[in-house]
């Protein structure tokens, strides 16, 4: 899901911008639980927050020119190598050159971020006004090209997102029937 909207991004660049696709680098980030990562892992009921973003980068042009199997590969070998020893780099690297980090820095024109746990029960919450019909996260932390995965209102596996995207690539999706099959995987 996540890549085809990376490459709906993609699609909907002005033609000036499209001639030069092999120049442009994409990367898509994905929100990562380190806690069975290290060795010996950190207990689920670990009260800290010890998340950090893979990445995966390609040129515009090769994401365009692969399918959905290729990019998601991408990612899979991003969260392969996200291990023990790539996080003790990381924080031994931290250390010797400490930095708050601050999430626009990180992302360009070109970038996805997915975040978010199926770990949040959502649509658990009761406040004595019934099942929540959606759920939306506010105006913190959105940029073009954030995506937020929830596991589904209908539950048995569904999801729901929360694309932040400008109108124009947002009306590009209702043309592509390679994301629009994407969303009809449950017919």
């Amino acid at each position: 899901m996540g890549s085809s909207k990376q490459k709906q991004k993609h699609r909907s660049s002005t033609a000036d911008q499209c001639t030069q696709r092999n120049v442009f680098t994409t990367t898509r980030r994905m929100g990562m639980n380190n806690r069975s990562r290290l060795h010996p892992p950190l207990s689920q009921n670990y009260f800290g927050n010890f998340i950090q973003a893979v990445k995966a980068t390609t040129t515009a042009g090769n994401l365009l020119a692969n399918d959905l199997e290729w990019a998601a590969l991408q990612l899979h070998k991003a969260v392969a190598e996200h291990d023990d020893k790539a996080l003790t780099k990381f924080v031994t690297d931290w250390l010797q050159s400490p930095f708050v980090y601050q999430p626009r820095q990180f992302f360009d024109p070109y970038s996805v971020m997915m975040g978010s746990s199926p770990r949040f029960d959502m649509y658990g919450n009761e406040f004595g006004l019934g099942k929540a019909v959606a759920v939306l996260s506010g105006y913190a932390n959105k940029f073009d090209g954030k995506v937020t995965l929830y596991p589904g209102h209908e539950g048995g596996g569904s999801m729901d997102l929360e694309i932040c995207l400008p109108p124009h690539s947002m009306t590009a999706f209702e043309c592509d029937e390679e994301f629009l099959d994407g969303l009809n995987l449950s017919g």
